[in-house]
């Protein structure tokens, strides 16, 4: 996997993968960039949202579980000093739908265990926990 990233003025800069499409990767104007995009640290969480609710979405699916919507909080708790890498992530899934516990827990699971590699990377370095909220 290769990406290209091109700077556009400060700390402002585009970037694109091999999927083709640009993203836009930005800072706060205090710190050399226009303050119109996300930094590198939030799309870092933004990207293991992403992972793991493709996955809970399509297990979820396959197991007809009634899940209607998904959404997906993360926080995440930087150093102090630099590099102020996360310490600790925390997701928490919200499952709108007539979804059991244990399908839900299962997903959950599957998702952080086995399929997620952005989490199956972080974890490596990171506290990671998860809670899960059944919301019908």
């Amino acid at each position: 996997m290769k990406i290209q990233l091109k700077q556009v003025e400060g700390n402002t800069f585009l970037a694109k993968g091999e999927s083709n499409h640009w993203t836009t990767i930005d800072t706060s104007l205090k710190d050399g960039g226009a303050g119109a995009a996300s930094g590198p640290m939030e799309m870092i969480l933004m990207a293991l949202a992403g992972c793991t609710a493709m996955d809970v979405v399509s297990i979820l699916q396959k197991k007809r579980a009634g899940m209607t919507r998904l959404e997906i909080n993360v926080a995440g708790e930087r150093a102090d000093d630099f590099p102020k890498v996360f310490k600790k992530i925390h997701i928490t899934y919200i499952i709108h739908g007539k979804v059991r516990k244990e399908d839900a827990e299962h997903a959950v699971s599957l998702s952080q265990e086995k399929y997620c590699s952005v989490a199956g990377m972080l974890k490596k370095a990171v506290e990671l926990t998860y809670n899960i909220q059944l919301d019908d």
